[in-house]
């Protein structure tokens, strides 16, 4: 007999989540656990997926979500098969990846972490709800995205994410120091292409207290190169002061980037997250995972804001970043099902959080 509390409560949703035993992790999973996400009449059930390596951790970090006592929290199960953990995901949440070691070739990270989102993809298909969302936020992200959606054929392309919205909050943080505001006052920021330091944070269209940034901040000189800069360069200055890359602000914007599906996006408002390109209204090149900006009416789903000023400046980034993700699905063509890979990677543009 269901108590009075739990009878309005919503349907059981299932959240698999690789990577669980990892930083991240540990910051995210407690906050799904409480119901920051889904709100508080929506029970919740936690599939972690470890490694080999990590199973030991794993069954910690389940020991901790269960001490916790989370009424919304019904269920942890742990495991290292995608297959297993992910059976009827209703969201999947692809945090593992390796990082980039000392030495090793960008071309040599994307195949190596590309390996095991093309098998994460295969499970998802096999296995996961039709309508899962997956947000990945394994590095190089956009890249590992458009590995998982291709080698998912049986789910919409329309439902995987590559998570950008850290690189959003970043921006959103700078021009609210730089203007004197609470960062509430930020909308409508946007951040254009790849997870990497190609990214465009687009001020051109972002607002302060609901006017033009460049209105309110009266420097050109400083929009375009030191807010730019930073914002592209955030991750790698936090891990040479900190000494490891962001956990916690990532967990948070994970969460921020769930919940921008999952609640109706604010009247005039928008969010940036990595999304298929095919079918985009701004001319950026189709078949590639790309950050755009996004609206939702809360049901999960999402579409492209259509009313973006663009100038020379924006666009001509925008083409930059587009090149690198081009450049970097013809390095994993073999992990797409479209033939022999050929790596030719303008430059080394990756985050510093990938080293």
């Amino acid at each position: 007999m269901q108590d009075e509390k739990t009878k309005s409560w919503k349907k059981l949703v299932n959240v698999a989540v690789s990577g669980a035993a990892g930083m991240i992790s540990n910051h995210l999973l407690f906050k799904l656990a409480s119901g920051e996400v889904f709100g508080q009449d929506q029970p919740i059930a936690l599939k972690l997926l470890g490694s080999e390596r990590s199973i030991q951790a794993l069954e910690g970090v389940a020991m901790e979500l269960e001490d916790s006592l989370y009424p919304l929290l019904r269920e942890v199960s742990i495991g290292i098969d995608p297959y297993v953990i992910f059976e009827d995901a209703d969201w999947a949440l692809l945090i593992g990846a390796k990082p980039r070691g000392p030495g090793v070739e960008r071309a040599a990270l994307l195949d190596i972490n590309g390996q095991i989102f093309a098998e994460q993809g295969k499970a998802l298909n096999a296995v996961a709800s039709r309508n899962v969302k997956v947000i990945v936020v394994g590095n190089p992200c956009n890249t590992n995205a458009l590995i998982c959606l291709k080698n998912a054929p049986n789910l919409s392309a329309k439902n995987f994410h590559a998570l950008t919205r850290l690189d959003e909050n970043r921006a959103k943080c700078q021009l609210a120091l730089k203007a004197g505001v609470f960062y509430d006052k930020v909308s409508n920021m946007t951040i254009w292409g790849n997870h990497s330091t190609t990214q465009v944070p687009d001020f051109l269209n972002a607002k302060i207290d609901g006017r033009p940034v460049k209105e309110v901040i009266d420097d050109t000189k400083w929009l375009e190169e030191d807010f730019t800069i930073t914002v592209q360069k955030r991750g790698g200055v936090l891990i040479q002061k900190w000494g490891r890359s962001s956990a916690a602000s990532t967990a948070v914007s994970i969460v921020d980037a769930m919940r921008s599906l999952v609640t109706p996006t604010p009247e005039g408002d928008w969010f940036s997250t990595g999304v298929y390109t095919t079918g985009n209204p701004y001319g950026i090149a189709e078949d590639i995972v790309f950050s755009m900006p996004c609206r939702s009416k809360g049901d999960g789903d999402y579409e492209l804001v259509k009313d973006v000023i663009m100038d020379d400046f924006l666009w001509n980034r925008i083409k930059k970043s587009e090149a690198e993700l081009i450049a970097e699905k013809r390095c994993v063509a073999h992990l797409t099902g479209e033939g022999n890979a050929f790596c030719d990677l303008p430059g080394d543009t990756m985050l510093p959080g990938e080293m």
